[in-house]
């Protein structure tokens, strides 16, 4: 029979959960005509290849290997475009989502008691246990607080990985995307045309077995650009969001090292050796996270780094002089002046960066 359901799973680094995946998911859907897409960012400990190996004894197993490309959300709309089944879901691969509630997620759109249905932790019943570390619940909650206020309609959960839908529903929704970061569920609540009637399932969070967390601060960072995405209608492209979320933090750096060293060098100097330190820091947060999908890695990594600093470096010529003529004349102090030194930079790091840095490759 033809899937009724299909359960994307997007991957990295989970050779050792793919088999129990396959295992579980076939327990927990008897009865239900099903399959599974692995999504695998081109893993260095062979993801794929044993996804590949089960779908050649398994006809229910599929896998997508990207290479060159990166990122869960994007992994997300990959594996459900892939889709021809009548619903689509959402679950990692690390195993930490219980995936014997979805059956019942699945019978809540069958009845068409909501257009989508959350696995949430946040609700009667469900809980995050053990599978959270202090960390990831700090992001997690902090996101959550973010994202219920812009929502249109009320979700306990909005940061769930987990979660299924018509896909004929995503299929309207998924051009509307940004695609980026891990929120691949709030993403498609801001997106859609209408508001979603929602139904929450509860489960419990399991802790991890195999494997190791992708979640760190960094997350928050495109979280944020997410959300400001959404909140301005797309007018702004979200890697500049985001590349301007980073570009803030280089100017914390870059007045954190200035008044560090102003007292001890000519501010001309110190304003020299502040920009060089915000520059490093900018390009390692942005190669991390605004070019995530695009990453450098080894000696492009080094490559892009030397262009990076020479290119910026006529930036940073403006950056110095601007700070410079606001001191002479008085109009600022070293504080704003460097600042304004910092973001006159910043503007233009971010056009060379999208055009010759990450493209160094």
């Amino acid at each position: 029979m033809p899937p009724m359901l299909t359960v994307v799973i997007p991957c990295f680094n989970e050779a050792a959960n793919v088999a129990p995946m396959v295992a579980r998911l076939d327990a927990a859907l008897q009865g239900i005509a099903w399959e599974a897409i692995f999504v695998d960012d081109d893993s260095p400990d062979g993801t794929a290849a044993i996804a590949r190996g089960i779908a050649a004894r398994d006809g229910r197993v599929r896998c997508i290997r990207r290479i060159g490309r990166r990122g869960l959300a994007s992994a997300c709309i990959e594996g459900m475009l892939a889709s021809s089944a009548q619903y689509v879901a959402v679950i990692d691969g690390d195993l930490q989502h219980d995936e014997t509630i979805m059956p019942r997620m699945l019978e809540a759109l069958r009845s068409n008691q909501a257009d989508i249905a959350i696995g949430s932790r946040h609700v009667e019943g469900g809980e995050l246990a053990e599978g959270f570390s202090s960390l990831r619940r700090k992001i997690s909650d902090g996101g959550t607080a973010l994202a219920q206020a812009m929502l249109p309609v009320k979700v306990a959960d909005p940061m769930s990985g987990f979660f299924m839908l018509p896909r004929a529903l995503f299929e309207v929704t998924a051009p509307r995307l940004t695609g980026r970061g891990f929120k691949i569920l709030l993403d498609i609540l801001l997106s859609a045309d209408r508001k979603l009637r929602v139904v929450e399932v509860p489960y419990a969070f399991r802790a991890r077995t195999a494997g190791e967390s992708k979640l760190d601060t960094t997350v928050l960072l495109e979280f944020l650009a997410l959300l400001l995405d959404k909140a301005f209608g797309g007018l702004l492209p979200l890697r500049f969001m985001s590349f301007a979320l980073v570009g803030a933090v280089g100017v914390l750096v870059h007045l954190a090292v200035l008044s560090a060293i102003i007292h001890a060098v000519p501010f001309v100097t110190a304003q020299w050796i502040a920009t060089f330190v915000a520059m490093t820091a900018n390009f390692w947060l942005n190669n991390r996270i605004t070019y995530r999908d695009v990453k450098l890695r080894r000696a492009a990594l080094w490559r892009g780094l030397a262009l990076f600093y020479i290119v910026c470096g006529f930036g940073a010529v403006a950056n110095v002089g601007v700070a410079a003529l606001l001191l002479a004349d008085d109009l600022a102090g070293w504080r704003w002046a460097g600042a304004a030194g910092a973001l006159l930079t910043g503007v233009w790091n971010y056009a060379v960066s999208s055009t010759l840095v990450w493209r160094a490759r």
